[in-house]
């Protein structure tokens, strides 16, 4: 049997529309056939003007496991070139969350894994369950952090407990994410999406011009994020000719501990 082809929900119910990040059997592992459905999703909601607030969700009990690890493996065999530039129009398939005029609400239930916390980070604000499995752990895999982790998690979280995060790329739960500002809110497992809808509608009650504005002096520097994302994806594509990438997914494969040798 074909595993079915990973797409991406859209609900509106009043002034609100959920996206819902959809490959229950893979973890809505990301691939770039998930970010385009994401990006074509966007892409329409950007010129509606009903839609008043935005809430991106993941289905089947996972937000994402992350980066498609097979995905990696093909870039190994890139060259540099190849592989820098394919990163970085992955990373906009997903960041396009950011083109959203409206605010975005991140209803993370279950793992948010490395790429895929950090999709959850470039939204407004983020919920997460109290027993969510978050990491950032790029580097446990020989990998270069990518999808704005330089930027977002820092912005966040701060320096210090940034580049522990990202140093170590250890696990940690939803309430850990609330007390680093990585989230607002921690809900019981179960209940993440109703507390987003609801925070969205909420803000979807306002005034749609002092919103829109506000979403804008609120979010990001477009070019501190475009120059962090450039430096990711030249690192990212250093990672994918090293060794130590290699042994990192061999480890994970294996599931054992990986033995870096720093080529």
């Amino acid at each position: 049997m074909s595993t079915p082809a990973a797409e991406v929900l859209l609900e509106v119910e009043g002034a609100v529309a959920t996206l819902t990040l959809n490959d229950v059997a893979r973890r809505n592992v990301m691939t770039p056939e998930l970010g385009d459905a994401l990006r074509t999703h966007v892409g329409s909601l950007k010129l509606r003007t009903d839609v008043r607030a935005v809430v991106l969700t993941g289905a089947g009990g996972a937000f994402s496991s992350g980066g498609d690890l097979k995905m990696l493996e093909r870039l190994r065999k890139s060259s540099f070139e190849e592989a820098r530039t394919f990163m970085l129009d992955f990373y906009a398939r997903y960041l396009s969350v950011l083109d959203l005029p409206v605010p975005t609400v991140a209803a993370v239930e279950g793992p948010a894994i490395g790429a895929g916390l950090c999709v959850a980070l470039a939204c407004d604000v983020c919920i997460v369950s109290e027993e969510s499995k978050l990491a950032l752990n790029f580097v446990q895999l020989g990998l270069h952090p990518g999808m704005g982790a330089t930027y977002f998690v820092p912005r966040r979280a701060g320096a210090q407990a940034a580049a522990e995060l990202l140093l170590t790329g250890r696990r940690f739960d939803g309430k850990e994410a609330v007390r680093l500002g990585l989230a607002l809110e921690a809900a019981p497992a179960g209940g993440v999406l109703t507390r987003a809808r609801a925070l969205a509608t909420q803000m979807a009650g306002n005034a749609p011009l002092a919103m829109r504005a506000l979403k804008q002096r609120l979010g990001p520097d477009r070019t501190a994020l475009r120059a962090a994302l450039e430096q990711e994806a030249r690192f990212q594509a250093e990672s994918y000719g090293s060794s130590d990438l290699g042994e990192g997914l061999a480890a994970a494969a294996e599931r054992r501990a990986p033995v870096f040798q720093g080529r």
